[in-house]
């Protein structure tokens, strides 16, 4: 580039507002002004000439520079950011209604904090740089799932945990780093299915290992939803499918032949729990028994205790203690975050991105939907949470993490890439 062509590209990209469009900008007007510039020459002109023609064609610089800038000026999904306070707000009702006013509210304060820090924080990261550390973030993965397969502390909520000072380690923790490397896997071609394969046996055999149960399957649910909408297409797809849901069927068959009668009781206990209610149906019997309770705008006179009411089960409790009206207020707002990722998705051109949403959308609907199945008792209780309410650090950082995710790739889906970069 001579002086003019590079006056030229100052002069335009000086108008253009964010750091990551002047830099795509730059390239690609670099880009068409060398195709132009060596068109010209090809008619007889000199470089110099032909440059100059070629800046010339492009027009007026201060006027091109302000309509780029429009063009991909970065955005803000402030639906996803009302509804991530919203939904945040709503996460303190379970603390008041149980008259924690103590540390659990301090610490609820804290965690909110960390969780808007966190989804700011992701959304400011250009999240087309995280598809190259797609292997350091399977290997983070894997060696939080073996530190805590090998060196745990003690057990939580049957499963291992790591306490470093405050900061406590567990399964779930492993998973954000998994579903980024997923993403950038499945949007590798050179990747073959054996290699795929291989990777996701071995970090399966981890997760089994710990054992976490709820963790593994949210996990498990990921992997396969972000399959059909990789690269290899839906026939592989397809097959990939279908022969694990197969060797389940198989392995459940001879789980239910060699279970212990504990192990049974506790299937029986879901499907039938008027037959195990002073066993393993007592809890659901007492769901039921708290839900039908409940009225409209909450329970009046004597309140009674509930298990687990600010974790696990904190879905029955905000029904109990506020009323059907607020639970489908609840069941609405994290509705409204499934649609907005779906309507995103849609808007989004770039493969990565797609996965990265698709990804993010499906661990956010298996924890909502599971949760508050489990509170109907259409599904196994198990150790879930339930987004942005149940109390718990990890929890709300997890699905603020998402969020930021959700927030980074719409951020910069005006950003548009040519096919030459």
């Amino acid at each position: 580039m001579n002086k003019k062509g590079d006056h030229f590209l100052k002069e335009v990209t000086k108008h253009i507002k964010s750091k990551e469009a002047r830099n795509l900008v730059a390239t690609e007007l670099e880009f068409h002004l060398k195709k132009a510039k060596n068109m010209w020459i090809e008619k007889g002109l000199c470089e110099a000439v032909a440059e100059d023609k070629a800046v010339e064609e492009m027009g007026n610089p201060i006027k091109l520079g302000q309509e780029l800038n429009k063009l991909h000026k970065p955005k803000v999904d402030w639906l996803i950011i009302i509804l991530l306070v919203t939904a945040m707000g709503l996460g303190f009702l379970p603390i008041v209604a149980l008259g924690y006013t103590n540390h659990f509210l301090i610490n609820k304060v804290i965690f909110v904090i960390l969780g808007v820090a966190a989804a700011f924080g992701m959304m400011m990261i250009d999240y087309r740089k995280l598809e190259r550390l797609g292997w350091l973030f399977y290997t983070i993965g894997v060696l939080i799932l073996i530190m805590l397969s090998y060196f745990p502390t003690t057990a939580i909520n049957g499963g291992p945990y790591i306490k470093i000072g405050s900061i406590t380690i567990e399964s779930l923790m492993a998973v954000p780093f998994f579903f980024l490397a997923w993403a950038s896997f499945f949007n590798n071609s050179r990747l073959k299915i054996w290699h795929l394969g291989i990777m996701y046996l071995f970090s399966l055999y981890l997760f089994l290992s710990i054992p976490n149960l709820s963790t593994t399957f949210i996990y498990i649910m990921m992997v396969f939803v972000m399959l059909w909408w990789s690269l290899l297409g839906k026939k592989k797809a397809l097959i990939i499918t279908v022969v694990p849901i197969c060797l389940i069927i198989i392995g459940g068959l001879f789980f239910w032949s060699s279970a212990k009668e504990y192990q049974i009781a506790r299937i029986l206990g879901f499907l039938n729990p008027e037959s195990y209610e002073n066993g393993s149906g007592y809890m659901y019997l007492r769901l039921k028994e708290l839900m039908s309770s409940a009225r409209w705008f909450g329970t009046s006179g004597n309140k009674e205790f509930i298990q687990a009411a600010h974790t696990d089960f904190v879905f029955v409790s905000l029904t109990y203690y506020y009323g059907y009206l607020l639970a489908l207020i609840l069941v609405f707002i994290l509705s409204l975050f499934v649609v907005r990722m779906i309507a995103i998705t849609h808007k989004i051109n770039g493969h990565y991105g797609k996965l990265l949403l698709v990804g993010g959308m499906t661990l956010f609907v298996v924890q909502f939907i599971y949760n508050v199945g489990m509170i109907l008792c259409l599904l196994p209780i198990t150790s879930i949470s339930l987004p942005f309410i149940s109390y718990g650090l990890m929890p709300t950082l997890f699905n603020a993490f998402l969020m930021g995710i959700v927030l980074s790739v719409y951020r910069r889906k005006n950003l548009k890439s040519s096919s030459f970069i």
